[in-house]
């Protein structure tokens, strides 16, 4: 008796064990949830064929590293007009500042922080005008102006650094390509204005009243 009931639990048991095989059909891609399949099909993943660098088009991109961050970002210099800077200020900003020498840049307005707290030299090099500087002194390149930026706005920076903030060229998927802070502020007049939208929708006003 005891010999028939092992043989009919070891029956039972190889039974269990063949459903179990032949339910989980995997090889037609058959699962028993969204997380089981999401397991199996990715063991072997080794990237996407999708790339959003078709969609970048004509920006001329260089790559940076940002801590653990590498992305593409647009080069600064060669939209700058008249860039270099140094083919115009041959002389120091102090000796260009005196009458003697015909003004430029009469249309900038500096909005950016109160008089004393931010003027021209806070952020150019004025005696390298070629080169950007930091508030140690040190010199940051057009390309790099970010680095500038992030001073002052470290948590933007952060999130800017992640994806979190300012626009990406192409779409989400890689290579990823990012706009920096002056791709879509003034640096000299950071804020955005408000407006109203491109096209001012009535029906919608008169529904909300």
């Amino acid at each position: 008796m005891k010999n028939n009931v092992n043989i009919m639990s070891k029956i039972v048991c190889f039974s269990f064990c063949l459903l179990a095989c032949f339910s989980c059909k995997h090889h037609e891609n058959e699962y028993h949830s969204i997380t089981d399949k999401i397991e199996a099909e990715s063991k072997n993943y080794q990237g996407t064929s999708i790339s959003s660098e078709a969609h970048i088009g004509d920006i001329k991109t260089i790559e940076i590293t940002e801590g653990e961050h590498t992305f593409l970002i647009p080069e600064r210099k060669s939209q700058i007009t008249s860039y270099a800077c140094t083919e115009c200020h041959t002389k120091s900003l102090e000796q260009m500042q005196t009458k003697d020498f015909q003004q430029a840049h009469w249309d900038v307005k500096l909005d950016h922080a109160n008089s004393n707290t931010m003027n021209c030299l806070t952020c150019h090099n004025g005696s390298n005008m070629d080169h950007l500087t930091s508030l140690t002194d040190q010199s940051i390149d057009f390309n790099s102006s970010y680095n500038l930026c992030s001073q002052c706005h470290t948590t933007q920076f952060e999130d800017w650094k992640g994806g979190a903030h300012g626009k990406r060229i192409g779409g989400w998927a890689p290579p990823r390509a990012s706009m920096t802070c002056v791709n879509c502020h003034n640096p000299h007049k950071p804020h955005f204005e408000s407006r109203w939208p491109a096209r001012f929708n009535t029906q919608k006003v008169k529904e909300r009243e």
